[in-house]
């Protein structure tokens, strides 16, 4: 058609004229020079686009470079002169803030202050982008929950504190220890948030991969003019919702007073190990995540429930004197499931008691047995191993007519008369219940030692626990908060974390 065109002279869509039936002198003519037109077409030169990245237009150079990760801009800069003014625009930086660390703000009110997007990307988002997560801090046995964000053009590191005891479906409580932000000096300035009397200097330092501290440089900003007597009345009412007033427990008044003690010494000068969010697999009993518990005169704590085969585990965020934060306080055996006895028979602790003894004994029966097979055979046992149990259809589950298990009927639930509770708004029934042990302990986690008890698990964000020795109930409710930059890097990774936090506190 295009040789047609140009054969004919034809520029207009219209396309070839219709023509009169040419002589054969004519046609003659016609084919030869046709053929002529044909071969000058096949060797004319197409015309020649850019050949490097240097002949695009700059607009689509900054289109490319916007899509590159922040952290390979800075050698295209090294090229050439062109890319070295190219990565100056706004526009590149702005979205490597925007699709990185999530920087939802209208990033055009730096200008006011003269601060360019990329030097808030280079010199705060990504000077600081390992201590971004979850963290412990090193507080002796109370531990603690500490996740660093970035909000807006700030990096803030926020302490999650439970609700005040024993309201454990309520909301965590934040509280800013630190934040980090570029908006006043060519430099990002670091700010200890600690204190009555605002921000004032701080300094954060990367120790090693996982692992950072801070330091307040103006303590003098801690304190309150009424002295300690004042400070601890305001931490008091701030961090327990008491006063002194109500406390009349001289024992609970003892440790209240101790953990004080042990908190102020430290004036947020510490140190934070990282932690992770637990993996979440599809044949988990609920999901995993971060739950407050009570834990009698205690008060409320952080655990992280996760899920290793047939094993829940429990681990404590932040702990007490008799149980520090990082032990397993709870271990829950997911093979032995448990049918609890009518509401009549519930009542009575020693019904459930003797439940939960004899799957306890069995326990101890097939350790035992374990350990002779193994030493009948020369093998040295280092540690005790729980013989393989044949796996156990939990709670009689039934099948639908697809033949997938339903989940099981519920069961009605009540405490035991003798059993204290310090939350008595508990759920009324519970979906199931599995054998498991608790870990207590002495103070300054003297003689430990897991004692038998009971896991019920309400729903898919309240589980509770009774300690059998202690006659104690403990009710725990799920943390709704988002966490980002908290999954591990793997499997393996998430177990050696907790082996760690073990260590920690031990």
């Amino acid at each position: 058609m295009a040789v047609c065109a140009r054969l004919c002279g034809v520029v207009h869509s219209g396309g070839c004229q219709q023509r009169q039936q040419p002589d054969e002198g004519r046609e003659s003519v016609l084919e030869e020079s046709g053929k002529a037109e044909v071969q000058r077409i096949a060797v004319q030169p197409a015309p020649r686009g850019p050949r490097t990245l240097l002949q695009l237009p700059p607009e689509i150079l900054v289109e490319i470079f916007s899509c590159l990760p922040g952290t390979e801009l800075p050698p295209l800069a090294l090229v050439c002169r062109k890319f070295r003014q190219i990565l100056t625009t706004d526009t590149i930086w702005r979205r490597r803030c925007k699709q990185e660390y999530g920087v939802h703000e209208n990033l055009r009110k730096l200008e006011v202050t003269g601060v360019s997007c990329q030097e808030v990307y280079v010199k705060l988002l990504h000077q600081y982008r390992d201590i971004l997560g979850l963290w412990q801090p090193d507080l002796g046995p109370y531990g603690g929950l500490l996740n660093v964000v970035v909000d807006g053009f700030f990096i803030i590191g926020w302490m999650y504190l439970p609700p005040h005891d024993p309201h454990v479906d309520e909301p965590m409580r934040l509280k800013p220890v630190f934040r980090i932000h570029l908006m006043e000096k060519k430099s990002a300035t670091v700010e200890c948030m600690y204190g009555p009397k605002g921000p004032h200097s701080g300094q954060i330092k990367l120790v090693k991969k996982g692992e950072f501290c801070t330091k307040c440089l103006q303590t003098d900003y801690h304190r309150m003019s009424g002295g300690r007597q004042e400070e601890f009345r305001t931490w008091l009412r701030d961090d327990l919702g008491r006063t002194l007033d109500d406390i009349f427990h001289e024992h609970m008044q003892e440790l209240i007073l101790m953990k004080f003690i042990y908190i102020c010494q430290y004036d947020n000068c510490l140190t934070y190990r990282r932690i992770y969010h637990p993996p979440s697999r599809p044949d988990d009993l609920v999901k995993p995540g971060f739950f407050k518990g009570t834990y009698g005169s205690h008060g409320l704590e952080i655990v992280m429930l996760s899920f290793h085969g047939t094993v829940a585990k429990a681990t404590k965020i932040t702990g007490d004197p008799n149980v520090p934060a990082g032990q397993p306080t709870l271990e829950v055996d997911l093979t032995r499931p448990m049918r609890l006895p009518d509401l009549e028979h519930l009542k009575n602790i020693d019904e459930l008691s003797r439940l939960i003894m004899d799957i306890h004994e069995q326990i101890n029966r097939e350790q035992r047995l374990t350990g002779r097979e193994e030493e009948a055979a020369g093998v040295r046992v280092e540690e005790t191993v729980q013989a393989p149990s044949p796996p156990v259809k939990p709670m009689d589950r039934k099948m639908d007519v697809q033949g997938e298990l339903q989940p099981p009927d519920p069961q009605a639930f009540a405490l035991p008369e003798e059993v204290m509770a310090r939350n008595e708004d508990y759920p009324r029934s519970c979906k199931m219940c599995f054998f498991g042990t608790g870990l207590i302990a002495g103070h300054g986690f003297s003689s430990p030692e897991r004692t038998p008890g009971l896991f019920i698990l309400f729903d898919d964000d309240r589980f509770g626990f009774i300690w059998l020795e202690l006659k104690s109930f403990s009710l725990y409710s799920r943390m709704r908060d988002k966490f980002q930059n908290s999954q591990p890097p793997s499997l393996e990774a998430f177990d050696e974390m907790l082996k760690a936090m073990q260590l920690w506190t031990t």
